[in-house]
């Protein structure tokens, strides 16, 4: 077992090496934020510990960043557990909301867009891979059906097998900044994307050692340990299992401070990093199944409409900052985003029946009333992204403590 070599992040001047190393390294409250909107599973078990050579924290960060493995497939377990309550018909609805465009209308079931977000929740197996940055294929696996994706140059195709539709889309060239998924871009779902969000700034915020090694999907890897420094983080640690060989991340486990099973974990249970097959980036719709077009699409006005809002809500967000961006308070793991909601709104409340009783008795389920200097609000928790809600529209979020939100507020 490699021995806990560590290299705490300090602030100080990086070598050359660390440079490069750097791209791949964020505050993990971005990382939850986006770790969040996917679904993660319980830890792998692992088969014993290989003995592998003596490697640093920084030896093994410039390794992921060295990492030049493009062909890959294999299996995949997610699953995440946010401590969020069930959601009962709410839930139902608006995934179906998802579904629609902007008039109302359904769009194929097979949307990328609307299908993916129910990664959120529970326990999934996907099937993922590549061949480069212009070709990639994920399938989400159920017990009756599957959903798959997959992106072949200007091409991307999306099946789901349980309503039998097909959504397409030409002209989309190579996946965003050359990452090999072929999920929307800031949907990570594999332990590598994970990794490269949560690797993105170790800003003297952190400590980073190697704790050891492990066996996982069949091969040795060391494990990278990510640590805040900070108080008031959501977040105990987060460890990724590195490849000893090609430095690819295996695993990805993202375990809160309050304790318990981990908020997040992704790992291969499989994998080989030989060419994938070419089958694997073809399809033919088959017989009888209901094409979308995402040109279709756009002439429904779809995209246009959500631009408007889009852009509407950005203006008001403007007149907070004055440019539509939040204000970041603090750095590192303890980051939070201060913004207020458009046109200052409160949160809506039962009283005054601008919500569905259904989201009312979800809304009251996560949220805690509090006050403060800054007045009066709701804080509305998970196990690891939590968010403070004024009575005058002001919103602070981030992946900290309850205490932290309202001393946020307080000094704002």
């Amino acid at each position: 077992m490699a021995p806990n070599d560590s290299a705490e992040t300090n602030g100080t001047a990086a070598r050359p090496g660390r440079r490069k190393a750097a791209r791949y390294i964020v505050p993990v409250a971005v990382a939850g934020v986006a770790a969040a909107t996917i679904g993660l599973v319980p830890a792998l078990a692992s088969s014993g510990d290989p003995d592998l050579p003596k490697i640093t924290a920084q030896e093994l960060i410039e390794k992921i960043a060295a990492s030049d493995t493009e062909q890959f497939s294999g299996t995949v377990k997610i699953s995440t557990d946010l401590g969020i309550p069930s959601m009962g018909g709410m839930a139902d609805s608006f995934l179906s909301g998802a579904a629609k465009g902007g008039d109302g209308k359904d769009a194929s079931s097979a949307d990328p867009q609307a299908k993916l977000t129910e990664l959120a929740s529970g326990t999934h197996t996907l099937r993922v891979a590549a061949d480069g940055p212009d070709k990639q294929r994920l399938s989400v696996l159920d017990d009756t059906s599957e959903y798959s994706l997959i992106h072949n140059g200007d091409q991307v195709w999306a099946y789901d097998s349980a309503s039998n539709a097909v959504y397409h889309a030409e002209g989309k060239g190579k996946a965003p900044h050359g990452k090999e998924q072929a999920a929307p871009e800031g949907v990570p779902t594999t332990p590598k994307a994970l990794a490269e969000e949560a690797l993105k700034a170790a800003d003297g915020t952190t400590s980073v050692t190697v704790d050891g090694t492990a066996r996982v999907a069949g091969r040795d890897a060391y494990r990278l340990v990510l640590k805040p420094e900070q108080k008031g983080s959501t977040v105990e640690s987060v460890t990724v299992a590195v490849d000893a060989e090609n430095g690819v991340p295996l695993k990805f486990t993202l375990r809160p401070s309050s304790g318990g099973k981990a908020v997040v974990d992704a790992g291969f249970t499989s994998v080989d990093f030989g060419k994938p097959a070419a089958s694997s980036f073809t399809f033919t719709p088959p017989k009888g199944a209901k094409v979308t077009e995402a040109d279709d699409a756009k002439a429904k006005g779809h995209e246009k409409e959500a631009r408007k809002a889009a852009e509407k809500a950005q203006g008001d967000l403007g007149t907070f900052e004055g440019e539509g961006a939040p204000k970041i308070i603090g750095k590192g793991w303890n980051s939070i985003a201060e913004f207020r909601t458009p046109g200052g709104a409160p949160l809506p409340s039962e009283a005054s029946k601008d919500v569905p009783a259904e989201a009312q008795q979800f809304l009251d389920a996560l949220g805690d009333k509090v006050t403060g200097k800054f007045g009066s609000g709701t804080v509305f928790k998970t196990r690891l992204i939590n968010a403070l809600m004024t009575d005058d529209g002001r919103v602070y979020v981030g992946a900290v403590t309850k205490d932290a939100l309202i001393a946020a507020a307080n000094a704002g």
